[in-house]
């Protein structure tokens, strides 16, 4: 018995220490129309901001030194009631530059405990308690720095030569998705035609992809937050499957593609950069940024 209290204090440790060793991601997604100049997305999603996060604070801040052509963020930016103003300002060198966001339930929503072992049952529900968060702060402060607001909503955007159709919804996990307000087919001249949503559910992905777009990005799963050895996750919370639940993939399950799309579009899950206050682990699932190549095939 004291052996294994040992060893579950250390692993304990251990999953504390991990959810602090930010880590930047890199990957090439040949996603672009035939031509089009290369360009570089960084990727943040989950960052769950509170104000004492000097560290995380500090490591946002140096991303900017990579100098991408565009940042999209894809919700929960909050965590606490404080946090819009020391999250703009961990974001303040990229909102410098052009910037695509939506909001997750987390933005509106004060955090609150639960038992991690719920999530094993399928995807958390919505309290009816919960108090909200200053989110329309947040998104004022993120719309006066030039970034787009994609909650339910859709925009056109140059970036250098690259002309970019984007288009996104407000979190599905919590029913605020009206993929309606946006839908029908992508730009055909569009060289990027991108979907944003928080949490990758099947009913937003499936339909971005019958409108023809290009490339997913989501958020939302933590990439699991608690693994297996080598990563592999035990649940998603939504509906996406757990081989999923991070990083570079396809989404073509159930479609019927065009003939130029045959393997669907690219589909990019980020574990995110933090957790819930109330459970501030990672276990084999380092919190992350990533940086994405996108290329013409």
């Amino acid at each position: 018995a004291a052996v294994g209290a040992v060893a579950g204090a250390a692993s304990l440790g251990w999953a504390v220490h991990e959810a602090r060793q930010y880590t930047l991601r890199t990957a090439t997604v040949p996603c672009l129309q035939s031509g089009a100049p290369s360009v570089r997305v960084l990727h943040l999603s989950d960052l769950h901001f509170t104000p004492q996060q000097r560290d995380k604070a500090d490591w946002l801040q140096a991303l900017a030194d990579l100098r991408p052509d565009l940042t999209v963020v894809t919700g929960d930016f909050l965590a606490h009631h404080a946090a819009v103003n020391p999250v703009l300002d961990a974001l303040g060198p990229l909102l410098q530059g052009p910037g695509l966001f939506v909001l997750g339930s987390n933005d509106y929503y004060e955090p609150h405990l639960k038992n991690p072992l719920a999530y094993l049952a399928g995807p958390s529900e919505l309290g009816a308690d919960r108090p909200m968060l200053p989110w329309g702060d947040l998104v004022s402060g993120l719309v006066l720095a030039g970034w787009h607001d994609l909650d339910n909503a859709e925009t056109s955007l140059r970036l250098g030569g690259l002309t970019i159709d984007a288009r996104g919804v407000d979190d599905p996990h919590i029913g605020r998705d009206d993929y309606a307000a946006v839908a029908g087919p992508f730009d055909p001249a569009a060289d990027l035609r991108l979907g944003v949503a928080h949490a990758p559910y099947l009913r937003v992905l499936d339909r971005m992809d019958a409108d023809g777009v290009d490339l997913i990005l989501a958020g939302h799963t933590h990439g699991g937050q608690v693994c297996l050895p080598g990563g592999r996750a035990l649940v998603t919370n939504c509906d996406i499957d757990t081989g999923r639940a991070k990083g570079l993939h396809r989404h073509r399950e159930g479609q019927v593609f065009a003939s130029d799309r045959p393997e669907g579009a690219w589909l990019h899950v980020s574990a995110g950069l933090g957790t819930s206050p109330h459970a501030p682990i990672r276990f084999f699932c380092r919190p992350e940024a990533t940086l994405l190549t996108l290329t013409a095939p």
